[in-house]
């Protein structure tokens, strides 16, 4: 029985780790999209290595705009610092 569990947790963890891969290529190519058209739009022609340098900043700023960098201490209340658990501080 616990190995039937152990296989369940892996092959979860196998399709969880697969489903972000997926995403995390989608949002980086609608994001090389955005920047292109938007270079476009202001009247730039950028290189390909330009956009996909651009791109990549981008999706590494909006990934890491979400990560906690501080843990809030389990006797605080939610009022004494809104800003308590994600973003930069």
């Amino acid at each position: 029985m616990q190995l039937v569990k152990l296989l369940g947790r892996l092959l979860q963890t196998v399709v969880t780790f697969v489903v972000l891969i997926v995403l995390a290529i989608a949002a980086f190519y609608v994001t090389v999209f955005v920047v292109s058209t938007g270079a476009g739009l202001a009247g730039y022609d950028p290189s390909g290595d330009f956009v996909v340098l651009s791109a990549s900043l981008l999706v590494v700023a909006a990934l890491l705009g979400g990560v906690p960098f501080r843990e809030t201490d389990p006797g605080r209340t939610s009022h004494d610092d809104d800003n308590s658990r994600t973003g930069f501080h």
